[in-house]
């Protein structure tokens, strides 16, 4: 095969996609959910919705689409979008914005973090703390602007940060925070103390605070706190969410920035050559939905952690131990009780031994850190009850 050059290998190398070969191999939720069609497998392993979102945001979008919104939008958004993002945070969590200052809209919360990271990593020397298990976009990213991921590891079961790792993991080289929070892969909402200390020692090391909020409305027993909303937080923090997640719109692609107007403006200067603008019919409608009343927002953590409680149920009777999540879409499931000593292998078993699939969470980490998550495996509770169900009906084969 012929050699391409390029900043590619950075990118696949990052991601772990980067073959001793030098050929670049497809992501593991490739492989799985390929192997799900095949086998006709339940698919808990990607994580996107199997319903359509509100009613009357869809409608919106129909409407938009009808009525000629289909040229590029401006630059940075929508102006109603714009306004619609700023009434959100201050409706949730009392933030002021000024929409046309503190705003940008990208597509998707992937989109923002890309451009995130390639408007304020300069080289080799930065680096950019990360916690791990960790969003696999974020090691190419970071990769990609050609700075060091430096992780700190959540451990089984609770998966929150230990602050002894924090602080050792941060240092004056260290120029972004990337913080997911709910956490994607393992359902973890991080306690105060440690919010608190990521501001303390972004203070104190003069680093960038970057927040991955997506799942902010799937916390199941407690409020959201954004970063940004604590003391000494704000100047220095960029704050990232989208309406795939809330809205189940994962393909519309809608996402946004916000933070300090320097700061949106540094990574605006990136994120114009990027995708440049995004979904005109789908801003009108995604405005719409962040002005849906409280009983949606509430009724969605609600609905989820019914979900959450019934796959964890039908896990724990398969034999899996289990870490039950506080919020996102995710459950983290131990196979060891099952025999697993390789989650990649179990998850490759899985559709034919029981007609599941999952992902393992040795996707999500370093190469040097698989061995801690050995046996350790995702699954994706963001499905249709039914569809649930039949999964775990399906997993009790295991214990058979």
């Amino acid at each position: 095969m012929r050699e391409i050059p390029g900043a590619w290998r950075r990118a696949a190398r990052g991601a772990g996609l980067l073959a001793a070969d030098g050929t670049s191999v497809p992501t593991i939720f490739a492989e799985m959910s390929a192997l799900a069609t095949h086998t006709g497998a339940v698919n808990l392993g990607q994580g996107f919705p199997d319903e359509d979102g509100p009613a009357e945001v869809l409608e919106v979008a129909r409407a938009a689409i009808a009525h000629g919104v289909n040229q590029y939008p401006p630059g940075r958004g929508m102006p109603d979008l714009l306004e619609a993002i700023a009434e959100h945070q201050h409706r949730f969590y009392g933030l002021q914005l000024d929409p046309h200052r503190n705003v940008l809209v990208t597509a998707g919360a992937t989109e923002a973090l890309a451009a995130t990271l390639l408007a304020l990593v300069d080289g080799p020397e930065d680096e950019v703390v990360v916690f791990e298990p960790y969003y696999d976009s974020y090691a190419a990213c970071i990769a990609l602007a050609g700075a060091r991921l430096v992780p700190v590891p959540l451990r089984w079961p609770d998966f929150q940060p230990d602050i002894e790792d924090l602080r050792r993991a941060v240092t004056d080289r260290t120029r972004l925070i990337l913080v997911n929070d709910p956490h994607n892969p393992t359902g973890a909402v991080f306690e105060r103390d440690a919010l608190e200390e990521i501001v303390r020692l972004a203070e104190q090391h003069d680093a960038v605070i970057v927040t991955d909020e997506v799942y902010e409305h799937l916390v199941f027993d407690a409020q959201h706190v954004p970063i940004a909303t604590l003391p000494g937080a704000w100047e220095r923090t960029l704050t990232i969410s989208s309406a795939g997640k809330t809205f189940a719109t994962t393909g519309w692609k809608i996402g946004w920035v916000s933070g300090p107007a320097d700061l949106i403006q540094a990574v605006l200067a990136v994120k114009q050559f990027l995708t440049y603008v995004n979904g005109a019919p789908f801003q009108p409608a995604i405005a719409a939905g962040l002005r849906l009343p409280d009983s949606f927002f509430t009724g969605l953590a609600a609905t989820l952690r019914d979900k959450r409680d019934l796959l964890g149920r039908g896990l724990r009777a398969a034999g899996f131990d289990v870490s039950t999540p506080r919020g996102s879409y995710f459950t983290v499931a131990d196979a060891a009780p099952l025999g697993a000593t390789d989650a990649a292998q179990f998850c490759r078993e899985l559709p034919g031994r029981a007609g599941v699939v999952a992902i393992p969470l040795t996707a999500f980490v370093t190469g040097e850190h698989r061995g801690d998550y050995a046996t350790l495996l995702r699954f994706a509770a963001c499905k249709r009850t039914d569809v649930l169900e039949d999964a775990v009906t399906r997993l009790a084969a295991l214990k058979s």
